[in-house]
């Protein structure tokens, strides 16, 4: 098997009549077998070919979440094309800039992505056929009619290409097309593009990763070997499929695992994906589920507010539970003693009988586990998990890798690092170019295996200088400890720089910060050549107005407030290693949260950094004018007062 064709035909070999998607139609969910999948992307494949398709052709997708994509783009595969996977929170530009660097000669889209699209097509350097991939709705036909789009001619819809390609391989001239599919099939090698995955652009232009065949077989095996994932299993797929964790996950590990993966109904749009979200879990019942931090957070914020409602005994119970629970797992990894485990027992027990079995059937009444991804995983929210008995293991990748570099499991997991590598890939953490970092040292993490990238799309440049001597020079910055697992530090560029140009990686702080203040929901360490390192930060102000008691403090009081929160971290024996002269000594606190639309979070839910520090330059300078670092700034009073904490 040298393909991701051949593993869905093996899938469907294995796996026949088992569900493979699912998505919702009406009230219910209805599913899609492995087999039927393999049988529905030949007609979809058929249909592109005879429209003039060929080995090399570029198509683009911007879709949520749902099995015409999975169907789509496997289909573009067997016909000998590459996918182009997009985001659903790109700007109508961003999309642009995709479309023609990647030369699409199609995009495929749904009902919610469409007008972006549209937007767009005139402008694009060579328009690209355009395929509805939802169904069709008398509201989706006017924006088709509005567009000026002629359906059959520079429109189709999704259904109708099906129906052409059953029609053409079962017609009369059906054995001679049938005999060119598999003749273009087996014209796919194990090297061929599969998808061009652009970057978000946190750190400059986005670039187009290839990621082939081969990238994607070895990642999705050796992931597999470290993850342990049941034939039979499913999972609620809460993440989009331009993702690369979801979508070497969904399409490939499912695949090769016989797992079927439901999607959100995102009918009526993202917030109307996000109302859904609670009914789906339960409707599915997923035995594990991957997630990124930004989303897991949200949940552990709304148990903690949904158990408060039931008052100060039920809630003391829960509290009392937690922390038993967070100090009987330790790290997960070094056993904890006897006597811590005997005298928390009794606390954890009786949450763990009382409350905890309500909050994870929010998950649904099958969960086992969750994988998170994307982002760094903070320990507060690893400790709270497994404490309720639905853990997050915390992962790590990159694109560049097909994704998955390493991962904690059921089997083995530490709190605070992102788990061991995966078999067949080397990892090195390098000082420099011929220095290798002794274990627990901090350096560059560098990968070398078939999971790397073959290079950037049209970016010889950007390739040579990421992949050197067949090893992918990753940009992260991280460290094996003594136990063989990858801790993630940060990013190289993202580096805070002082004054006297020391460099500081600002996601230690963050994390420091986020894992220890109760106010703080969002926040950005800051630091180039000042004199001393400050934040911005987004405000949980139910958080603050809870602590004040629900009286009104004046705005230097509430101001006072967050800064000895801001500053819990200092005296926590975990954050001990911090030095001192990269402790943020002031911030800005800004009344809106940092938002995709805005550009200030990706897809992903990563920081734009340099999009944060423009958008709030303002206020940055503020933090530094006075040559003090002194929170009590105007920019400051008008936040709280505008949060309503402050008179």
């Amino acid at each position: 098997m040298n393909t991701v064709i051949a593993l869905l035909h093996e899938g469907a070999r294995k796996y026949a009549s088992m569900p493979y998607l699912g998505d919702k139609t009406s009230d219910s969910y209805s599913t899609i077998s492995f087999a039927e999948t393999d049988l529905l992307t030949l007609r979809f494949a058929a249909a592109f070919v005879r429209r003039g398709f060929a080995k090399g052709d570029n198509v683009a997708i911007l879709s949520e979440g749902r099995a015409s994509w999975v169907i789509g783009e496997f289909g573009l595969l067997k016909a000998g094309c590459s996918s182009v996977p997009l985001s659903t929170k790109l700007s109508a530009d961003e999309i642009l800039f995709r479309l023609d660097h990647s030369e699409a000669k199609a995009v495929l889209v749904s009902e919610n992505n469409f007008s972006k699209v549209a937007e767009v097509l005139g402008s694009a350097a060579s328009r690209p056929l355009v395929v509805c991939i939802s169904p069709r709705t008398p509201s989706f036909d006017e924006a088709i009619a509005k567009a000026g789009l002629s359906e059959g001619k520079d429109l189709f819809y999704y259904d109708d290409l099906l129906a052409e390609g059953k029609a053409v391989l079962e017609g009369s001239d059906g054995a001679a097309f049938s005999a060119r599919m598999a003749q273009i099939e087996t014209s796919v090698g194990p090297d061929d593009t599969v998808t061009i995955c652009y970057t978000s652009g946190t750190t400059g232009n986005p670039k187009g990763i290839m990621l082939t065949h081969r990238n994607y077989l070895h990642n999705a095996s050796d992931a597999a070997k470290v993850v342990d994932i049941k034939t039979g299993w499913k999972s609620l797929i809460m993440l989009p499929l331009d993702h690369s964790f979801a979508h070497t996950v969904g399409m490939y590990i499912f695949l090769q695992n016989g797992v079927c993966m439901y999607f959100v109904d995102a009918r009526g749009g993202p917030l109307a994906a996000l109302r859904n979200l609670p009914k789906n879990l339960v409707e599915t019942n997923p035995d594990f589920l991957l997630t990124v931090p930004a989303l897991s957070g949200n949940f552990m914020k709304k148990m903690q507010q949904g158990v408060a409602a039931k008052g100060a005994f039920i809630n003391g119970i829960f509290e009392r539970g937690v922390k038993a629970g967070i100090a009987r797992a330790g790290n997960g990894f070094d056993k904890t003693s006897l006597w811590t485990r005997l005298k928390n027992y009794l606390p954890w027990a009786l949450a763990n009988a009382l409350v905890f079995p309500k909050l994870r059937l929010i998950f649904g009444k099958d969960i086992k586990f969750c994988v998170g991804g994307g982002a760094l995983l903070e320990v507060k929210q690893q400790e709270f998990f497994n404490a309720i008995g639905v853990p997050i293991y915390q992962g790590y990748g990159l694109t560049e890798n097909a994704p998955i570099i390493c991962s904690n499991s059921p089997r083995r997991h530490k709190f605070g690092t992102s788990g061991v590598i995966i078999p067949t890939l080397e990892v090195k953490i390098m000082k420099d170019e011929s220095t290798e970092c002794a274990v627990g040292e901090i350096g560059q993490i560098v990968t070398k295996g078939d999971s790397v990238t073959k290079g950037y799309f049209k970016n010889d440049q950007a390739t040579a200088e990421t992949i050197r001597g067949g090893r992918l020079w990753s940009g992260d910055l991280g460290y094996i400890d003594r136990d063989g697992f990858l801790v993630v530090t940060g990013r190289e560029k993202a580096l805070l720089i002082a004054a006297d140009g020391e460099k500081y990686s600002p996601e230690t702080i963050e994390e420091a910060i986020i894992n220890t203040s109760a106010f703080v929901s969002q926040l950005m360490a800051y630091n180039e050549q000042r004199k001393f390192t400050s934040l911005v930060a987004t405000v949980n102000a139910e958080a603050v107005k809870a602590a004040l008691g629900g009286r009104q403090a004046s705005a230097d009081e509430v101001i006072a407030l967050i800064r000895d929160d801001l500053s819990a971290f200092v005296s926590h024996p975990d954050y001990s290693f911090i030095p001192a002269q990269w402790r943020p000594a002031s911030f800005a606190l800004i009344a809106e949260p940092f938002d995709e639309k805005d550009g200030l979070i990706n897809s992903t839910m990563k920081l734009v950094r340099h999009k944060v520090r423009d958008r709030y330059k303002d206020r940055i300078e503020e933090i530094y004018a006075s040559g003090s670092a002194d929170p009590l700034t105007d920019g400051n009073r008008a936040a709280v007062k505008a949060l309503g904490l402050a008179k």
